[in-house]
């Protein structure tokens, strides 16, 4: 198993998430422990000599101005973690909330928070033990970093909120024994440092990356299945169209369509065909699909920045300086997942636009994909599906990094709302994974009527794949299961994977010059 020591490597989204799948151990090292040891003494010594220092011996936002006594100061932090546990809504996934305990892990590793290794060391224990705290979806503003959702995160510490744990909810405390161990006292800065960041941001925004990735290898698949159905051309992907115009993101897509395509005796069965050109839909896909493509690797680079950073306040810098800034403001991500989002909707609204090319019955396929219509309604109503998903992804993409509602008596003036943005960006990409999904069956249905024309090697494997676990539809019958099906085939990566290993076995090089830059 490989090793990432915290607060020292340089953290990924694909590495936080092999943590979460137990595939990527989390240490700290000794020169981490030594930088932990450093910021909590310094803390220790500005406490001892009476400095006045805001989150240390301060209240909180508005009441940054009333000075808390050395006596109250583990009250203060207790307080801290239970007046901000107002959450709401749904539990978050296991796999977020375990996210946000290894992006906070990292953060204060860095050594500029003045937590104690008691409290990493705890952090730790519950990353190891999948023992996640339950974490409500709403509450956070986004600005004083996540305070509601990170408050619920590390209520635990202190014996109280909930865990998930081996399959069940136990109360914090009943997880406590069981493990043998109690509640963990607070001490100066160490409740706002757990709460103050943007790990709940962070956490939606590396599985953002992630899913979203996944969506743009499944739809050049799948766009170039459904152009080999309708017997489109492949001319406005020559390299030297796109040289001339050289976004990244667009030639890389035009590159994978070439090497999908090329030499595709469906291709060359209609070379003479005498059509001009064929519907944006199925022309444009390097400009679209390659629009999003440029969009995810901005929210790639972005939130590899942050989970490289400290993002809560005050900042420890060393004995005599603790800075309150704004590092825990959201913005930063905010406006990247508003974009993410977007572009994520296209990749749907581009997507059903092709399903309703391929249901119109264009060069010689039966309308609606089906022979015996009347009787049978074909795919006409999947597409319905995918219309109303592509409707919803559009009214989710209103940004929410545009809106801001002042909290904390107006300390808290500007807030960035990206938590509801990276919500959100979840939500259409869940809703594009089942867009690409009806695609894929209308695609792969339309290659059953051009037989015996064979398309490559690469896309044969797909449509193998595809019957490999859903059946040519002569009649209509009950769609939604196939639809659950080519779901699975799309969320769980199957056809990338098909992909590449028809690639291997007939030496057909994949990687476009710009593979490393679009790389998970």
């Amino acid at each position: 198993m490989s090793v990432f020591r915290f607060g020292e490597d340089t953290l990924t989204p694909s590495v936080a998430l092999q943590i979460v799948k137990g595939n990527c151990k989390g240490i700290f090292s000794n020169r981490t422990r030594q930088k932990i040891a450093a910021a909590r003494a310094a803390v220790e010594s500005m406490v001892a000599a009476g400095q006045v220092v805001y989150g240390i011996n301060t209240g909180f936002g508005s009441l940054c101005t009333t000075v808390i006594s050395p006596e109250q100061t583990a009250l203060l932090q207790f307080n801290l973690l239970r007046s901000h546990s107002v959450g709401v809504g749904a539990p978050l996934a296991n796999d977020l909330a375990k996210l946000m305990l290894i992006l906070k892990a990292h953060s204060l590793a860095m050594g500029f928070s003045g937590v104690s290794m008691d409290v990493m060391e705890r952090i730790l224990l519950h990353i190891e033990t999948d023992a996640i705290p339950v974490v409500p979806t709403q509450g956070s503003v986004g600005a004083s970093g996540d305070l509601a959702p990170l408050a619920h995160l590390f209520l635990p510490l202190i014996g109280l909120g909930y865990v998930s744990w081996q399959g069940k909810i136990l109360p914090a405390e009943s997880w406590l024994q069981q493990m043998g161990l109690s509640p963990l006292e607070l001490h100066a800065k160490e409740g706002l440092a757990l709460i103050n960041g943007t790990q709940f941001i962070a956490a939606h925004a590396v599985k953002v990356v992630e899913r979203l990735h996944n969506c743009l290898e499944n739809a050049d698949i799948i766009g170039a299945m459904t152009l080999e159905g309708v017997l489109g051309s492949v001319s406005p992907f020559d390299e030297q169209l796109h040289a001339i115009r050289p976004f990244v993101g667009a030639q890389h897509v035009a590159y994978r369509l070439r090497t999908l395509l090329k030499d595709s005796p469906m291709v060359a069965s209609h070379a003479n065909c005498g059509r001009v050109q064929d519907p944006y839909s199925i022309r444009c896909m390097p400009q679209v699909h390659g629009a999003s493509r440029n969009a995810w690797l901005h929210l790639k680079d972005l939130v590899t920045t942050e989970i490289n950073s400290v993002t809560d306040n005050p900042i420890i810098l060393d004995h005599q300086r603790a800075v309150s800034g704004g590092n825990f403001h959201g913005q930063l991500l905010a406006l990247p997942l508003d974009y993410a989002a977007i572009a994520a909707a296209e990749l749907g609204n581009i997507s059903d636009r092709r399903i309703y090319l391929l249901l119109e019955g264009p060069a010689g396929l039966p309308v609606l994909l089906m022979r015996n219509t009347g009787i049978n309604s074909g795919f006409m109503i999947p597409q319905y599906t995918s219309a109303a998903l592509v409707s919803e992804n559009k009214s989710l993409c209103f940004p929410a990094s545009v809106d801001s509602i002042p909290t904390s008596l107006g300390q808290e003036d500007h807030v960035s709302m990206g938590s509801i943005s990276g919500r959100k960006a979840l939500q259409v990409i869940e809703n594009l994974e089942n867009i690409l999904a009806i695609e894929l069956l209308c695609a792969a249905q339309a290659f059953d009527f051009r037989r015996p024309l064979r398309s490559t090697a690469l896309l044969e494997a797909c449509h193998e794949l595809v019957r490999s676990h859903i059946d040519h539809a002569e009649s209509d019958r009950l769609f939604y299961n196939d639809i659950l099906q080519a779901q699975q085939i799309v969320r769980e990566q199957w056809l990338p994977k098909t992909v590449a290993q028809a690639a291997a076995r007939y030496h057909i090089t994949l990687e476009s010059p710009w593979q490393a830059l679009f790389n998970f």
